[in-house]
């Protein structure tokens, strides 16, 4: 059996999630979507890339939540690395009207970081990205490149498409809503004397 590294980019994923069905699909197991998509494979590993929520708390406060049952949900599985939010202070030309805009940083500098590093130390035999983002393509070749063995491939979010992953990775494939309804996190998650409660808004 082929061991199995998964590399989530979480904000792909969150807004293909979102577009495709509101909030009711983002308490995902991502340890079980996972092994729903290589079902074949053993999975050593989930690596999650996110970044905070800034100046938003019920945003934060649900974010880190969902992170925490995770870990509960899947000790040891999934490895949680967090980018960084952007602010930068936007103004209209014609109205004068200002506002804030927030812009995700290093999360696919985090994920081709990570691919590359793993792929270098051998340590799976297959690589699955959950993404659509054709930043990733060096460092599919690059990690290609380091170990020619690896079997990589694209798992594309709801409303996601990379065309030219696509042509990169043959293998790659659109992940089913119906693999998505059947990943969720239990209602309340327990671990570590500790419980995680499906946000409301999320329902």
């Amino acid at each position: 059996m082929s061991s199995l590294i998964v590399y989530v980019d979480g904000f792909n994923l969150y807004h293909g999630l979102k577009e495709q069905f509101g909030r009711r699909m983002l308490w995902l197991d991502l340890v079980d979507l996972s092994k729903s998509l290589r079902p074949r494979s053993n999975l050593v590993q989930v690596r999650y890339f996110t970044a905070p929520v800034l100046d938003e708390p019920p945003a934060a406060s649900r974010q880190g939540r969902y992170q925490q049952a995770l870990l509960a949900q899947n000790p040891g599985l999934v490895d949680i690395v967090q980018g960084r939010y952007q602010k930068k202070p936007m103004k209209c030309r014609k109205c004068g009207a200002g506002w804030t805009h927030y812009e995700e940083k290093e999360t696919d500098v985090n994920i081709a970081t990570s691919l590359v590093a793993d792929a270098a130390r051998r340590l799976s035999d297959s690589a699955l990205i959950v993404s659509a983002d054709s930043d990733l393509t060096p460092a599919v070749k690059a990690a290609r490149s380091l170990n020619p063995s690896l079997y990589v491939a694209a798992a594309f979010p709801p409303k996601r498409f990379s065309a030219e992953l696509k042509k990169l990775m043959p293998g790659s494939f659109h992940i089913s809503p119906n693999k998505i309804r059947q990943s969720q996190l239990p209602q309340t998650v327990s671990g570590a004397g500790r419980s995680y409660l499906r946000p409301v808004k999320w329902s």
